[in-house]
Protein backbone atom coordinates (compact mmCIF):
# COMPACT_ATOMS: atom_id res chain seq x y z
CA UNK A 1 0.00 0.00 0.00
CA UNK A 2 2.75 2.60 0.83
CA UNK A 3 4.40 1.69 -2.47
CA UNK A 4 1.41 2.34 -4.33
CA UNK A 5 0.23 5.36 -2.62
CA UNK A 6 3.83 6.66 -3.53
CA UNK A 7 3.44 5.50 -7.26
CA UNK A 8 -0.15 7.67 -7.32
CA UNK A 9 1.98 10.73 -5.71
CA UNK A 10 4.92 10.17 -8.54
CA UNK A 11 2.36 10.56 -11.30
CA UNK A 12 1.16 14.07 -10.00
CA UNK A 13 4.27 15.33 -9.73
CA UNK A 14 5.76 14.54 -13.49
CA UNK A 15 4.43 16.60 -16.33
CA UNK A 16 4.95 13.44 -19.17
CA UNK A 17 1.90 11.77 -20.00
CA UNK A 18 3.31 8.56 -20.17
CA UNK A 19 5.28 8.75 -17.07
CA UNK A 20 2.54 9.87 -15.45
CA UNK A 21 0.37 6.92 -16.94
CA UNK A 22 3.01 4.25 -15.92
CA UNK A 23 3.19 5.31 -12.07
CA UNK A 24 -0.67 4.89 -12.17
CA UNK A 25 -0.31 1.44 -13.73
CA UNK A 26 1.93 0.93 -10.58
CA UNK A 27 -0.35 2.12 -8.22
CA UNK A 28 -3.33 -0.30 -9.36
CA UNK A 29 -0.85 -3.50 -9.46
CA UNK A 30 0.58 -1.92 -6.16
CA UNK A 31 -3.35 -1.77 -4.66
CA UNK A 32 -3.75 -5.41 -5.95
CA UNK A 33 -0.51 -6.73 -4.06
CA UNK A 34 -2.11 -5.15 -1.28
CA UNK A 35 -5.67 -6.58 -1.27
CA UNK A 36 -4.22 -9.86 -1.60
CA UNK A 37 -1.59 -10.18 0.37
CA UNK A 38 -4.04 -8.50 3.33
CA UNK A 39 -6.22 -11.73 2.22
CA UNK A 40 -3.36 -13.77 3.03
CA UNK A 41 -2.93 -12.51 6.29
CA UNK A 42 -6.68 -13.09 7.36
CA UNK A 43 -6.10 -16.39 6.27
CA UNK A 44 -2.96 -17.07 8.22
CA UNK A 45 -4.88 -15.18 11.15
CA UNK A 46 -7.60 -17.90 10.45
CA UNK A 47 -5.04 -20.85 10.46
CA UNK A 48 -2.75 -19.79 13.60
CA UNK A 49 -6.20 -19.31 15.50
CA UNK A 50 -7.47 -22.60 14.51
CA UNK A 51 -3.92 -24.50 15.48
CA UNK A 52 -3.69 -22.37 18.33
CA UNK A 53 -7.14 -24.38 19.65
CA UNK A 54 -5.44 -27.70 18.43
CA UNK A 55 -2.84 -26.99 20.73
CA UNK A 56 -5.07 -26.27 23.45
CA UNK A 57 -7.12 -29.45 22.04
CA UNK A 58 -3.70 -31.67 22.26
CA UNK A 59 -2.68 -30.12 25.43
CA UNK A 60 -6.22 -31.21 27.23
CA UNK A 61 -5.80 -34.38 25.76
CA UNK A 62 -1.95 -34.92 27.00
CA UNK A 63 -3.05 -33.37 30.46
CA UNK A 64 -6.11 -36.65 30.26
CA UNK A 65 -3.52 -39.08 29.40
CA UNK A 66 -1.21 -38.33 32.28
CA UNK A 67 -4.04 -38.30 35.06
CA UNK A 68 -5.35 -41.40 33.35
CA UNK A 69 -1.66 -42.81 33.62
CA UNK A 70 -1.18 -42.07 36.53
CA UNK A 71 -4.19 -43.14 37.74
CA UNK A 72 -3.83 -46.61 36.30
CA UNK A 73 0.17 -46.86 37.68
CA UNK A 74 -1.57 -46.42 41.40
CA UNK A 75 -3.24 -48.46 40.51
CA UNK A 76 -1.37 -51.43 39.73
CA UNK A 77 0.95 -50.64 42.28
CA UNK A 78 -1.95 -51.29 45.25
CA UNK A 79 -2.52 -54.51 43.29
CA UNK A 80 1.05 -55.25 43.65
CA UNK A 81 0.97 -54.20 47.29
CA UNK A 82 -2.48 -56.46 48.07
CA UNK A 83 -0.50 -59.24 46.27
CA UNK A 84 2.45 -59.07 48.40
CA UNK A 85 0.53 -58.79 51.41
CA UNK A 86 -1.72 -61.70 50.95
CA UNK A 87 1.57 -63.58 50.14
CA UNK A 88 3.13 -62.79 53.60
CA UNK A 89 0.14 -63.21 55.01
CA UNK A 90 0.15 -66.66 53.81
CA UNK A 91 3.80 -67.56 54.80
CA UNK A 92 2.93 -65.89 58.48
CA UNK A 93 -0.03 -68.60 58.42
CA UNK A 94 2.40 -71.42 57.28
CA UNK A 95 4.94 -70.54 59.45
CA UNK A 96 2.86 -70.09 62.80
CA UNK A 97 1.53 -73.42 61.56
CA UNK A 98 4.52 -75.05 61.66
CA UNK A 99 5.51 -73.43 64.98
CA UNK A 100 2.25 -74.48 66.55
CA UNK A 101 2.85 -78.22 65.56
CA UNK A 102 6.61 -77.70 66.85
CA UNK A 103 4.99 -76.32 69.98
CA UNK A 104 3.00 -79.65 70.79
CA UNK A 105 6.02 -81.77 70.53
CA UNK A 106 7.99 -79.54 72.66
CA UNK A 107 4.92 -79.49 75.16
CA UNK A 108 5.18 -83.22 75.20
CA UNK A 109 8.20 -83.36 75.54
CA UNK A 110 8.38 -81.24 77.91
CA UNK A 111 5.94 -83.42 79.81
CA UNK A 112 7.93 -86.33 79.53
CA UNK A 113 11.25 -84.81 80.94
CA UNK A 114 9.47 -83.24 83.73
CA UNK A 115 9.49 -86.25 85.75
CA UNK A 116 13.24 -86.68 85.21
CA UNK A 117 16.33 -85.45 87.18
CA UNK A 118 17.85 -82.37 85.94
CA UNK A 119 21.22 -83.48 84.95
CA UNK A 120 23.49 -82.70 81.72
CA UNK A 121 23.18 -86.21 79.20
CA UNK A 122 26.31 -88.37 79.56
CA UNK A 123 29.19 -87.66 76.58
CA UNK A 124 29.24 -89.62 73.03
CA UNK A 125 31.77 -90.53 71.24
CA UNK A 126 30.86 -87.95 68.82
CA UNK A 127 31.94 -84.16 67.54
CA UNK A 128 30.68 -81.23 69.15
CA UNK A 129 27.91 -79.85 66.75
CA UNK A 130 27.86 -76.04 66.55
CA UNK A 131 24.89 -74.83 63.82
CA UNK A 132 26.13 -71.13 63.00
CA UNK A 133 23.03 -68.88 62.00
CA UNK A 134 23.44 -65.63 60.34
CA UNK A 135 20.83 -63.32 59.21
CA UNK A 136 21.67 -59.59 58.01
CA UNK A 137 17.67 -58.81 57.62
CA UNK A 138 16.54 -55.07 57.11
CA UNK A 139 13.33 -55.45 59.01
CA UNK A 140 11.85 -52.24 60.11
CA UNK A 141 10.76 -53.75 63.10
CA UNK A 142 14.63 -54.53 63.82
CA UNK A 143 15.93 -51.04 62.03
CA UNK A 144 19.08 -51.79 61.42
CA UNK A 145 21.50 -52.88 58.87
CA UNK A 146 25.46 -53.61 57.78
CA UNK A 147 26.40 -57.05 60.25
CA UNK A 148 29.53 -58.69 59.10
CA UNK A 149 28.07 -62.53 59.21
CA UNK A 150 30.72 -63.60 57.48
CA UNK A 151 33.63 -62.27 59.27
CA UNK A 152 32.02 -63.52 62.74
CA UNK A 153 31.75 -67.13 61.08
CA UNK A 154 35.31 -67.15 60.08
CA UNK A 155 36.48 -66.06 62.91
CA UNK A 156 34.74 -68.96 64.95
CA UNK A 157 36.05 -71.34 62.81
CA UNK A 158 40.00 -69.83 62.81
CA UNK A 159 39.49 -70.05 66.71
CA UNK A 160 38.14 -73.61 66.52
CA UNK A 161 40.85 -74.55 63.82
CA UNK A 162 43.63 -73.15 66.06
CA UNK A 163 42.31 -75.19 69.21
CA UNK A 164 43.49 -78.28 71.11
CA UNK A 165 40.40 -80.44 70.25
CA UNK A 166 39.41 -78.95 66.29
CA UNK A 167 39.42 -82.34 65.09
CA UNK A 168 36.20 -82.89 67.54
CA UNK A 169 33.90 -79.87 66.09
CA UNK A 170 32.08 -79.89 63.35
CA UNK A 171 30.71 -76.39 62.20
CA UNK A 172 27.71 -75.77 60.34
CA UNK A 173 27.36 -72.39 58.98
CA UNK A 174 24.41 -70.90 57.48
CA UNK A 175 25.29 -67.35 56.85
CA UNK A 176 22.13 -66.06 55.48
CA UNK A 177 19.74 -68.14 57.67
CA UNK A 178 16.12 -68.19 56.91
CA UNK A 179 13.23 -69.94 59.26
CA UNK A 180 13.60 -72.71 57.81
CA UNK A 181 17.48 -73.10 58.10
CA UNK A 182 16.50 -72.72 61.66
CA UNK A 183 13.83 -75.75 61.91
CA UNK A 184 15.84 -77.45 58.96
CA UNK A 185 19.30 -77.40 61.17
CA UNK A 186 18.14 -78.06 64.42
CA UNK A 187 16.34 -81.20 62.99
CA UNK A 188 19.01 -82.64 60.66
CA UNK A 189 22.12 -81.51 62.05
CA UNK A 190 21.08 -82.09 65.38
CA UNK A 191 23.47 -79.34 66.68
CA UNK A 192 24.04 -79.33 70.32
CA UNK A 193 25.19 -75.38 69.76
CA UNK A 194 22.78 -73.04 68.32
CA UNK A 195 24.68 -69.74 67.73
CA UNK A 196 22.59 -67.20 65.98
CA UNK A 197 23.96 -63.69 64.93
CA UNK A 198 22.09 -61.24 63.76
CA UNK A 199 19.37 -58.22 64.67
CA UNK A 200 17.09 -58.31 67.94
CA UNK A 201 15.60 -56.96 70.58
CA UNK A 202 13.75 -57.48 73.72
CA UNK A 203 10.80 -59.06 71.71
CA UNK A 204 12.23 -60.29 68.28
CA UNK A 205 14.76 -61.52 66.63
CA UNK A 206 15.57 -61.46 62.48
CA UNK A 207 15.49 -63.80 59.87
CA UNK A 208 16.04 -63.26 56.45
CA UNK A 209 13.57 -64.24 53.82
CA UNK A 210 14.37 -66.86 50.63
CA UNK A 211 14.79 -64.21 48.32
CA UNK A 212 17.65 -63.04 45.97
CA UNK A 213 16.11 -59.76 46.38
CA UNK A 214 16.44 -57.10 48.46
CA UNK A 215 14.12 -58.01 51.25
CA UNK A 216 12.66 -56.61 54.90
CA UNK A 217 13.72 -60.52 56.32
CA UNK A 218 10.86 -62.16 58.94
CA UNK A 219 10.62 -61.06 62.46
CA UNK A 220 10.35 -64.23 64.65
CA UNK A 221 9.26 -63.80 68.22
CA UNK A 222 11.97 -64.17 71.27
CA UNK A 223 9.43 -67.05 72.68
CA UNK A 224 8.68 -68.73 68.99
CA UNK A 225 12.54 -69.20 68.63
CA UNK A 226 12.67 -71.05 71.94
CA UNK A 227 10.28 -73.13 71.24
CA UNK A 228 11.77 -73.87 68.08
CA UNK A 229 14.64 -74.95 70.62
CA UNK A 230 12.93 -77.72 71.95
CA UNK A 231 10.94 -78.75 68.34
CA UNK A 232 13.79 -81.88 68.46
CA UNK A 233 14.53 -85.33 70.30
CA UNK A 234 18.05 -84.04 70.74
CA UNK A 235 17.51 -80.52 71.75
CA UNK A 236 20.66 -78.30 71.89
CA UNK A 237 22.83 -77.91 74.91
CA UNK A 238 23.77 -74.57 74.64
CA UNK A 239 22.18 -71.58 72.42
CA UNK A 240 24.13 -68.13 71.89
CA UNK A 241 22.16 -65.11 70.82
CA UNK A 242 24.76 -63.50 70.01
CA UNK A 243 22.62 -60.09 69.18
CA UNK A 244 21.12 -57.19 70.72
CA UNK A 245 19.21 -57.26 74.46
CA UNK A 246 18.87 -60.65 73.29
CA UNK A 247 19.50 -61.74 77.06
CA UNK A 248 15.45 -60.95 77.23
CA UNK A 249 14.98 -64.26 75.58
CA UNK A 250 17.06 -66.48 77.70
CA UNK A 251 14.67 -67.24 80.93
CA UNK A 252 12.49 -68.79 78.05
CA UNK A 253 15.17 -70.46 76.06
CA UNK A 254 16.78 -72.52 79.77
CA UNK A 255 14.46 -75.16 80.86
CA UNK A 256 14.00 -78.88 81.18
CA UNK A 257 15.53 -79.81 77.50
CA UNK A 258 18.01 -76.94 77.00
CA UNK A 259 20.57 -76.46 80.17
CA UNK A 260 22.67 -73.07 79.01
CA UNK A 261 22.45 -70.45 77.36
CA UNK A 262 24.17 -67.13 76.63
CA UNK A 263 22.27 -63.48 75.57
CA UNK A 264 23.62 -59.62 75.15
CA UNK A 265 21.96 -57.46 78.09
CA UNK A 266 22.39 -53.79 75.89
CA UNK A 267 22.82 -53.26 72.54
CA UNK A 268 26.37 -54.72 71.45
CA UNK A 269 28.63 -53.60 68.37
CA UNK A 270 29.63 -55.73 65.50
CA UNK A 271 33.21 -56.01 66.15
CA UNK A 272 32.81 -56.78 70.21
CA UNK A 273 30.19 -59.42 69.06
CA UNK A 274 33.16 -61.07 66.94
CA UNK A 275 35.44 -60.49 69.52
CA UNK A 276 33.42 -62.51 72.19
CA UNK A 277 32.81 -65.04 69.79
CA UNK A 278 35.54 -65.85 68.58
CA UNK A 279 37.30 -66.53 72.37
CA UNK A 280 34.02 -68.14 73.86
CA UNK A 281 34.20 -71.08 70.89
CA UNK A 282 38.01 -71.13 71.20
CA UNK A 283 38.19 -71.69 75.49
CA UNK A 284 34.82 -74.30 74.32
CA UNK A 285 37.55 -76.30 71.70
CA UNK A 286 40.14 -76.51 74.06
CA UNK A 287 37.99 -78.39 76.21
CA UNK A 288 37.16 -75.51 78.82
CA UNK A 289 33.65 -75.61 81.04
CA UNK A 290 31.09 -73.51 79.81
CA UNK A 291 31.47 -71.09 82.75
CA UNK A 292 35.28 -70.83 81.66
CA UNK A 293 34.61 -70.13 77.88
CA UNK A 294 32.05 -67.64 78.95
CA UNK A 295 34.52 -65.41 81.72
CA UNK A 296 37.17 -65.86 78.31
CA UNK A 297 35.03 -63.98 76.31
CA UNK A 298 34.12 -61.15 78.89
CA UNK A 299 37.68 -60.94 79.74
CA UNK A 300 38.43 -60.64 75.89
CA UNK A 301 36.12 -57.74 75.58
CA UNK A 302 37.69 -55.91 78.60
CA UNK A 303 41.21 -56.42 76.99
CA UNK A 304 39.41 -54.28 73.84
CA UNK A 305 38.26 -51.72 76.44
CA UNK A 306 34.48 -52.75 76.65
CA UNK A 307 31.60 -53.60 79.26
CA UNK A 308 32.09 -57.00 79.98
CA UNK A 309 28.84 -57.02 81.76
CA UNK A 310 27.13 -56.98 78.55
CA UNK A 311 26.80 -60.79 77.49
CA UNK A 312 25.11 -62.74 80.28
CA UNK A 313 25.18 -66.44 80.71
CA UNK A 314 22.04 -68.50 82.55
CA UNK A 315 22.25 -71.55 83.31
CA UNK A 316 18.95 -74.26 84.22
CA UNK A 317 18.64 -74.43 88.29
CA UNK A 318 20.39 -77.03 89.59
CA UNK A 319 23.09 -76.74 86.82
CA UNK A 320 26.96 -75.91 87.06
CA UNK A 321 28.26 -74.34 83.55
CA UNK A 322 31.08 -74.87 85.72
CA UNK A 323 30.99 -78.68 85.27
CA UNK A 324 29.60 -78.41 81.54
CA UNK A 325 32.35 -79.55 79.38
CA UNK A 326 31.20 -79.94 75.91
CA UNK A 327 33.89 -81.25 74.33
CA UNK A 328 36.48 -83.65 75.45
CA UNK A 329 39.15 -85.50 73.97
CA UNK A 330 36.61 -88.68 74.13
CA UNK A 331 33.63 -87.24 72.98
CA UNK A 332 31.18 -84.15 73.48
CA UNK A 333 28.58 -83.72 76.65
Amino acid sequence: MAAANKARADATKTTSASTAKSKMSEAGRRDKDAEKASKDAAAADKKAASLRGEESRLRTRLATAETSERKSTEQKQRREDRRAERERAAERADYEGRISAAEAAAHQAQNTAATLPQTLPEPKPEKLRVLLLGADSRGAEIGECGLRIGREQQRIAAAVRAANHRDLIEIQPRPAATTEDLLEGISQFRPHVVHFSGHSNESLLAFEDDDDAPNSGTVVAGAAFARAMHATDEPPTLVVLNSCDSAAHLDAIVGELVPFAVGMTDAIGDGDAIIYAARFYASIANGQSIASSHAAGLVALEFAGLDPKIALLKANEGLDPAAAVLVTGTGTA
